[in-house]
């Protein structure tokens, strides 16, 4: 029984190799053009512009940080405080 379930294991992954293999060569890179996109050309001196919005980036930063800071607290005040490690109390 155990080498039927050895046999099939190594058909199924024979056959997961093959259709990824035959997938992956229909993969087909970009061209080497340049994209008709104005963005910059760090080469020339001109770099690229910011994506998004930095400010608004930053902000919701501070508001994770916040909000994962006021959660550990109400945790630890919930569940007793930090545990001694002497078991003292």
């Amino acid at each position: 029984m155990e080498g039927g379930r050895h046999r099939d294991a190594a058909g199924s992954l024979a056959v997961g190799a093959a259709v990824w293999l035959a997938s992956a060569s229909r993969v087909l890179a970009a061209s080497p053009a340049p994209s008709r996109d104005v963005i910059g050309d760090p080469r020339g001196g001109q770099t690229p512009g910011f994506v998004g919005d930095p400010v608004l980036a930053v902000i919701i930063v501070l508001i994770v940080a916040v909000a994962s800071i006021a959660i550990t607290l109400a945790w630890v005040r919930a569940t007793g405080g930090p545990a001694d490690a002497n078991g003292d109390g």
